[in-house]
Formats: structure tokens, sequence, C-alpha cells
């Protein structure tokens, strides 16, 4: 096998394990939330359990940084250019149409509450956009 051959399968075997790393901390994440969303209705009573609950995702949300970044670190610079295109992208998309969405409840143009997970829906969409934008245009 070649020098170069070697090097590239190295690379990959970066990329997978630092992408496999990211779910563990993503699924964490998100077990870690549901959690604490449903733990009150369902499994106790206590702010003080709830308070812990929490406590335990942000601890977990800060790990999942940390691997995301450890994984942008990872990877080539296009594809790095491709993710933080899409981050920027998803981060304008979420603060333009977040303060949008939150004035039009607060001045009742909406019949209903503006929730938090439409918010998070529309940036993860924005951000999916921009991943499959950043790759047609770099093939």
């Amino acid at each position: 096998m070649s020098r170069q051959q070697t090097s590239s399968n190295d690379w990959a075997a970066t990329i997978t394990k630092s992408t496999v790393r990211l779910g563990y901390w993503t699924a964490a994440w998100v077990a870690t939330l549901a959690v604490a969303t449903f733990g009150p209705t369902f499994i106790w009573q206590s702010r003080a359990a709830s308070s812990i609950a929490i406590l335990v995702n942000l601890a977990v949300g800060v790990g999942m940084i940390l691997a995301h970044k450890r994984h942008l670190k990872s990877l080539d610079e296009m594809h790095q250019k491709i993710q933080l295109e899409a981050m920027g992208l998803s981060l304008g998309v979420g603060l333009i149409a977040g303060l949008a969405w939150s004035t039009a409840d607060m001045a009742n143009v909406i019949p209903f509450d503006a929730e938090i997970g439409a918010l998070v829906i529309l940036m993860a969409l924005a951000y999916m956009a921009g991943i499959f934008a950043g790759y047609r245009r770099y093939r």
C-alpha cells in the first residue's frame, strides 16, 4: 500500500471516528433534553430534580459543542467551509426569523404563542439546505 493511500485511509478513519463521537454526544444531549423536558410530567414532581436534569443537559450540551469543534478541526478546508457557511446561514435565519416570530407574538399578529421548537426546526432546515447547497457548489 502506498504512503498516500495509507494517509488517505488514516484521514478517513479520523473523520469517521470524529463523526461517530459527535453522533454519540448529540444523542446524549437529545436524551438529556428529553429527560429534562418530560421528567417533571412523567417521572418526578420535584424542582430540585428538574434543576439537576437541566444542569446535566447543559453539561452534556457543552460536551456536544466541544465534540463539534473537534469534528470541524478534523475536516479538510473545503468541508470546513461548507459547514461554516451552513452554520452562518442557520444562525442568520434563526436570528432574523426568531426575532420576527417573537415580535409577531408580542404584537398579537399571530393567533398562537411563538414556540421555540418551530424556530429550532427552521434553523435545522436552513442548516441542511446550506450543507446541500455547499456540497453542490463545491462538487
